[in-house]
């Protein structure tokens, strides 16, 4: 049964604030703790990890000061500590955080520094993932962890980000921190758990949107005998809205008419799930096969469908076919110009975007073989062959809080480290496979980070499995009205829409028969929702104003002598659009 939207409190921090090892206990027979103090610092300002209450910015503090608690003499990655949540404060089918500060102590690598007459043993600091999740005892007796975000920490802090919800109520739960290796000290500092409010988020970003999406515009209209217009009616309808919102495709899937239907009347772009990269077109070496894509580029044409290449290479060692992982370095260095030449060429002038070389944060196959080079080379070499398509990298959990080896900063190194090797960058692509709930403020976080490339960001691979089609759709809304609200952020792909023609079977948004269950009502609502329709009538000076969404929109004027119709666009610009629409009466 749903709950009441004022049924329990939000934003209320279910931890208490204590000092010392208050509430805090140890995981592992070895395993003690400690309570410290950080000592405040002058350094800047930075955003505190919590949500913001309606009407209220969130707050800011200097980096992490105060109690904190160590783990000591851990025995292994579960060992750590715990903290008990108050018994029945966690409510079934509500979105909580987890947000606070966590870190370890002391890892030191030892090494060699070499210089004068010997060598002398110095320290490296090493950074180790820092967990933090839910164990929960059900009324069956089993109990449960659940992921509630994971960072790359080493002798400082850094930031935990993370969420859970839950489908039962439990018995009893408890938060631990643990995850680094066994005889790594573990802290963690003003740690936080509270419910997230979705409805007042969305009002905030509604604000947001107005102020990233839309213009004020003022149409001048006169007949062309100079004669006032003033009284006559006017309606503005948006035709097409700059924003791009895209869907994966596949060769079954374009055979299915209800599937067709759907995605030409509610998607502006397309990309391939398969069909376009190297182990489908050259699963065999030198045996070339590009018939499946060839297919579905004709069908993105006929249907006037822009295209994004996914994907010309794949970093990932698993998703390499076996005959190229059979090749020796100077093979696989003629394969990779091979791909390249062949690819790029084939299809010059027909992708506006590629992923070059695919989820480089989570795989390294092809620098670890040709050098850290091969990655900014790849991005060189396509832009020669193909000048006009835009450069994407492209990679999962960097919206999700929830992987040390994807977080926003990394990325944002990455992309750095491609752009000193003379790479183009022209986009970053963040995947969104959400499977924990989806929080907005989690989500803006990371876009904040990311956005400091100074490279657009678009969502390209965004789906939301959860089995309840009603919290699907709820998840699906946070990450579209995040997105959508963000100034970087350029444009959303989903990874495919339609029960039984998509990757994940509890994300679809229409059923096997074409019907379109809540999630996708969900969507075309957001779809109606950003796209301006204004009507009135024309002032004294023949003017019409209205606060319209970036695109293109037509202009129906009626008179008593009939109806007239233009066209116009509005582009993103922080001062009002002023139009001349002069008409022939």
């Amino acid at each position: 049964m749903a709950l009441a939207h004022d049924q329990f409190a939000f934003g209320v921090d279910l931890i208490e604030v204590e000092h010392g090892l208050a509430g805090w206990s140890p995981v592992g027979a070895r395993t003690a703790v400690s309570a410290h103090v950080e000592r405040e610092r002058d350094d800047a300002a930075v955003l505190l990890p919590a949500v913001a209450t309606e009407g209220q910015s969130e707050r800011r503090r200097p980096r992490p000061s105060g109690p904190y608690v160590v783990a000591a003499r851990r025995a292994g990655e579960e060992d750590g500590m715990r903290h008990a949540l108050p018994a029945g404060a966690l409510v079934p089918r509500v979105t909580y955080r987890v947000v606070g500060w966590v870190g370890v102590v002391q890892v030191q690598v030892q090494v060699r520094v070499e210089g004068g007459g010997g060598g002398a043993a110095g320290g490296q600091q090493h950074a180790a993932a820092v967990r933090v999740g839910l164990r929960v005892d059900d009324d069956d007796g089993c109990g449960r962890w659940i992921d509630c975000g994971a960072v790359s920490a080493a002798g400082g802090w850094a930031e935990i980000n993370g969420a859970f919800r839950l489908r039962t109520r439990p018995l009893a739960a408890a938060v631990h921190v643990c995850g680094a290796p066994a005889g790594v000290d573990v802290k963690v500092m003003d740690l936080q758990v509270f419910a997230t409010d979705r409805k007042a988020r969305f009002r905030q970003l509604k604000e947001e949107t107005d102020k990233v999406r839309k213009r004020e515009v003022v149409l001048k209209f006169g007949g062309g005998t100079g004669t006032t217009m003033s009284g006559a009616s006017v309606r503005v309808a948006q035709l097409e809205n700059r924003f791009p919102f895209g869907s994966c495709i596949n060769k079954t899937a374009i055979q299915n008419p209800r599937f067709v239907d759907f995605f030409c009347d509610n998607f502006d772009w397309a990309v391939f799930e398969n069909e376009l990269k190297w182990y489908s077109t050259e699963p065999q070496r030198g045996r070339l096969d590009y018939r499946d894509a060839d297919e579905l580029v004709g069908f993105c044409e006929r249907h006037g469908k822009p295209a994004r290449g996914h994907c010309i290479f794949w970093a990932v060692d698993g998703d390499v076919q076996q005959w190229v992982k059979d090749l020796g370095r100077d093979d696989l260095a003629s394969a990779v110009h091979g791909r390249l030449n062949g690819l790029l060429s084939r299809y010059a002038g027909r992708f506006r975007h590629y992923d070059v070389n695919n989820e480089m944060l989570h795989g390294r196959f092809y620098r670890d073989r040709l050098g850290d080079g091969v990655a900014a080379l790849m991005f060189r070499e396509a832009a020669r062959l193909d000048p006009a398509a835009r450069l994407f990298v492209n990679d999962y959990n960097v919206l999700r809080g929830n992987d040390p080896n994807a977080t926003p900063e990394k990325y944002v190194e990455l992309v750095d480290a491609l752009r000193r090797g003379g790479a183009v960058v022209g986009g970053i692509g963040v995947q969104g496979h959400m499977d924990n709930p989806a929080v907005g403020e989690v989500i803006r976080a990371a876009l904040d980070k990311l956005a400091t490339a100074g490279a657009p960001i678009w969502v390209t691979e965004l789906d939301v499995s959860e089995p309840d089609v009603s919290l699907r759709a709820d998840d699906l809304e946070v990450v579209l009205r995040e997105a959508y609200a963000h100034p970087a952020v350029e444009g959303v792909m989903l990874w495919g829409f339609m029960q039984g023609l998509m990757w994940r079977q509890d994300a679809y948004l229409v059923d096997a028969d074409g019907a379109i269950n809540e999630a996708g009502r969900r969507f075309l609502q957001l779809r109606r929702e950003w796209r301006s329709d204004a009507r009135g009538t024309l002032d004294v000076d023949g003017h019409f104003r209205f606060r319209g969404y970036h695109g293109t929109y037509v202009a129906q004027v009626t008179t008593a002598t009939g109806k007239m119709l233009r066209t116009f666009t509005v582009d993103e610009r922080d001062s009002s659009l002023e139009l001349d629409l002069d008409m022939e009466i």
